[in-house]
């Protein structure tokens, strides 16, 4: 298979992938409960989605709920659950007439049946967008995701459908969640906390970082664009010497 990544266009943002952190900051310093933040959060999706055209972005990955969020409050968890429901349920329709692809990547086994057939019915309705691709990571973690892909080739190898000799960076890539993805350009991380949290850890073994100050809520257009422009000014050299 042929290295994706000799081929990319690096000069310019197309995948971001953004782990959006700091609602219940947000929320706490203003004396309200978390929940509200997450709410206002959902609202700073929304305007990142609609940003995305003006700034040449065609994939956009979100970073929304992690492997181990579970160990929140049961109290914030079902928050987070009703809170997807209603996303999904009020906007499909404008993905849609945007031409907007939605998918999800993550485990699925842990969410309720009704949870899972709204994303399903989602990603058919949205399944003929062209103009962008959103992908929201939904109990999702780097390493659980490298471990299903693990598993997935052994049981391969174990058929005889594979030999260990053939298993190598492409043939990994094609068993993760974003197997049909290219690999972010950019990865946004809201808060000022400067670390990976898990995400999309083989993924962005190339990706350029910017790590914001500002919590998710108040994660606006100028500051997506700044983030952009931030990018399109550094040397991506993968491995190699600048010229």
């Amino acid at each position: 298979m042929a290295n994706s990544r000799a081929v990319r266009n690096v000069t310019q943002a197309r995948h971001v992938a953004i782990i959006m952190d700091g609602n219940g900051r947000w929320a706490t310093q203003r004396g309200m409960p978390r929940l509200f933040g997450h709410k206002r959060g959902v609202d700073a999706v929304r305007s990142a989605v609609k940003a995305c055209p003006d700034l040449g972005v065609t994939h956009l990955t979100l970073y929304a709920f992690s492997t181990e969020n579970w160990k929140r409050s049961a109290e914030e968890v079902s928050g987070l659950m009703r809170l997807l429901r209603l996303f999904i349920q009020k906007e499909v329709v404008s993905l849609v007439s945007n031409g907007v692809r939605l998918r999800f990547i993550g485990r699925r086994d842990r969410f309720s049946n009704n949870l899972r057939a709204l994303m399903a019915m989602a990603e058919a309705q949205t399944e003929q967008g062209a103009a962008m691709n959103l992908t929201i990571a939904l109990d999702y973690g780097g390493r659980d995701e490298m471990t299903r892909a693990v598993k997935k080739i052994a049981k391969r190898v174990a058929a005889g459908e594979l030999t260990p000799e053939q298993i190598d960076e492409d043939l990994i890539t094609a068993h993760l969640d974003t197997a049909d993805l290219p690999e972010p350009d950019l990865v946004i991380r809201t808060s000022g906390e400067c670390r990976t949290s898990n995400f999309l850890l083989w993924q962005a073994a190339y990706s350029e970082y910017d790590f914001v100050a500002l919590n998710w809520p108040d994660f606006n257009p100028e500051a997506f664009r700044a983030s952009v422009d931030n990018f399109m000014a550094r040397d991506r050299r993968f491995g190699a010497v600048s010229k």
